[in-house]
């Protein structure tokens, strides 16, 4: 498996595999999140065009193809995980934990003491997961401006209706 910068040829792949990792929601009584639409090619080009969106190839050098993205941006001081999927072909095999890895690497060599992000406490490919990956609970007392901010358009865009959480992890 290898890492590296998202291509702007590979961006409508990013959001069949969005659309792909949406599907294990349908069976957790989620279907709205399993049916909403992937991020739109523009978001997806910014973060490109930034450098903070990257692939996980399934096979030898940069031949393969995109099986898992993430995005990311610094919030609040920290490198905020905007969206990491991994199609479920590739599901259970350490993919998203090498693109975490690699984020936390880029964070540690940028100078940015952790990782954060939001999530579905519940949904055991979420919270608990990022919990066995050294990630904890941050309380509403921790909660960043920036974070608080993005807790404010999840629960605009509908997601509340699951208990949700952000959380943090040293680098």
């Amino acid at each position: 498996m290898r890492i590296r910068r998202a291509a702007p040829a590979e961006l409508p792949a990013l959001q069949d595999i969005e659309r792909a990792a949406g599907e294990p929601f349908r069976a957790l009584g989620m279907a709205a999140v399993a049916d909403d639409e992937p991020p739109a090619l523009e978001m997806l080009e910014r973060f490109r065009r930034a450098g903070r969106a990257w692939v996980a190839l399934d096979g030898q050098g940069d031949d393969g193809d995109p099986v898992a993205y993430l995005l990311s941006a610094t919030v609040d001081g920290a490198e905020y995980i905007e969206q990491v999927s991994v199609h479920p072909r590739a599901a259970r095999r350490g993919v998203g934990r090498l693109l975490i890895e690699h984020t936390a690497e880029r964070a540690r060599a940028g100078g940015l003491p952790a990782l954060t992000l939001s999530t579905f406490a519940e949904v055991p490919w979420n919270a608990p997961y990022y919990a066995r990956l050294g990630f904890r609970i941050l309380d509403e007392a921790q909660l960043t401006p920036g974070l608080r901010k993005i807790r404010a358009a999840e629960a605009e865009h509908g997601l509340d209706r699951w208990p949700r959480v952000c959380m943090r992890r040293p680098v």
